[in-house]
């Protein structure tokens, strides 16, 4: 072992003369693993949050849709088929999807009506585990039974059993005028996503149902895909696109949903760089601590240097220093950080018992308690930046340390 790691390591285990040296290295070291920590368990809280709008959104909507140009797929049979045949299609599923207005009592609501077949539909979508009342398949070929949001059964005020009046845009044209085209469903179920747009919108019927009612004979709106990753979505759209022809409309998830990501994105980006700046302070926070022990350690360098030590030795020991120090921080931050995001549905719930304060309402969020997912490429990447930020810190002071002058040094001593 070199000398200048065992002066690096001693200077940082001696007892200084100077108290306020250590008073400050203490600081930068918690500082340091502070800020680490606070970093790594908001990356991972965006993260949960991201995990839990991806689910929710794509309990309900599909990876890939295909459709035709005018929404209607006259062969869905063999464009499933078709899309089956790529590796990363796990499942397809047609669909009819249309615009209705929902009517009960004085009640009226607009709404997304879905045409499914229910046991094609638990292939691509997870309807069965979101069902609060009623089951999907309660859906049968003329019963003309429905299904709502629960958002949308709150506004209608309906309950499984009533009765709705669907009214569809495509009118019967008489010779006194445009007579709107009506239906009655029976509620058979309701379901809730987690999701406003979908809970507050949308209606499944049977595919049946809705080619009679919409006058589409056998053709439907499109067909419906599930992948075994949801994140090929995109290069599995371009494949089938190539596959299946110009003829097709072929979309995932990742563009029908765009904002949603692209937004939480940039709000986990800003955060990352707004908390990595109290990482640089913390860091930089070493840069006063190392300039202290220099100038304290003066008439040391000026010995170590009569004796031969060159200038970028006297460097090697203040950056050891300072990445010993700086380094346990990190360390001390990421140990932190991990065991914080890993427990914060312990945490929070205490933190609000001791404050007596509700830092998270799951009435609110529809979410029973605060999500975190931890990846490890987020706490490489902390880890990295905070390693460079801290070494970056040790070359001031450890430049001024080589540049001491013996003879200036021991001129007092």
């Amino acid at each position: 072992m070199n000398y200048e790691f065992l002066l690096g390591l001693r200077y940082v285990r001696a007892k200084r003369r100077n108290g306020f040296i250590s008073f400050i290295s203490l600081i930068s070291t918690l500082g340091l693993a502070l800020g680490v920590a606070a970093l790594i368990t908001v990356l991972s809280v965006m993260n949960g949050f991201q995990k839990e709008l991806r689910t929710r959104i794509l309990g309900v909507a599909s990876h890939v849709q295909v459709t035709g140009y005018d929404n209607e797929l006259p062969d869905w049979q063999q464009v499933a088929d078709g899309a089956l045949k790529n590796p990363d299609v796990r499942a397809a599923a047609p669909y009819i999807s249309e615009q209705a207005m929902l009517s009960f009592d004085q009640n009226v609501r607009g709404a997304m009506v879905r045409g499914v077949l229910p046991a094609a539909e638990d292939g691509v979508a997870d309807f069965s585990q979101h069902m609060r009342m009623g089951s999907l398949d309660a859906l049968v070929p003329g019963g003309f039974g429905i299904v709502l949001g629960i958002e949308l059964a709150r506004a209608l005020q309906v309950r499984v059993g009533d009765k709705v009046t669907l009214i569809a845009p495509q009118g019967l044209v008489t010779p006194a005028a445009v007579l709107p085209r009506l239906k009655q469903f029976s509620v058979v179920g309701v379901f809730e996503a987690g999701h406003y747009e979908y809970d507050a919108s949308l209606a499944l019927i049977h595919m049946q149902d809705a080619q009679a009612l919409y006058r589409m004979d056998d053709r439907v709106s499109g067909v419906r895909l599930k992948l075994d990753d949801l994140f090929n979505a995109p290069r599995v759209a371009r494949e089938l696109q190539l596959a299946l022809g110009d003829r097709l409309l072929v979309g995932d998830w990742t563009r029908q949903h765009a904002n949603f990501f692209r937004a939480i994105a940039i709000e986990k980006n800003m955060m990352f760089i707004i908390l990595l700046l109290i990482v640089a302070v913390a860091a930089f926070n070493i840069v006063s601590m190392l300039i202290m022990v220099v100038t304290d350690k003066q008439a040391d360098i000026a010995i170590l240097r009569t004796l031969g030590a060159s200038p970028a030795s006297m460097m090697a020991v203040f950056v050891i220093q300072g990445a010993v120090i700086g380094g346990f921080g990190l360390l001390l931050g990421v140990a932190g950080g991990l065991a914080l995001a890993a427990n914060l549905g312990t945490v929070v719930p205490l933190i609000e018992k001791v404050a007596g304060v509700s830092l998270w309402s799951p009435e609110v969020y529809f979410i029973p308690e605060l999500p975190s997912e931890i990846l490890m490429s987020d706490v490489v990447a902390v880890t990295v930046i905070g390693g460079l930020l801290t070494l970056a810190a040790t070359l001031y002071p450890s430049w001024r340390a080589s540049r001491v002058q013996p003879a200036e040094a021991l001129r007092y001593e």
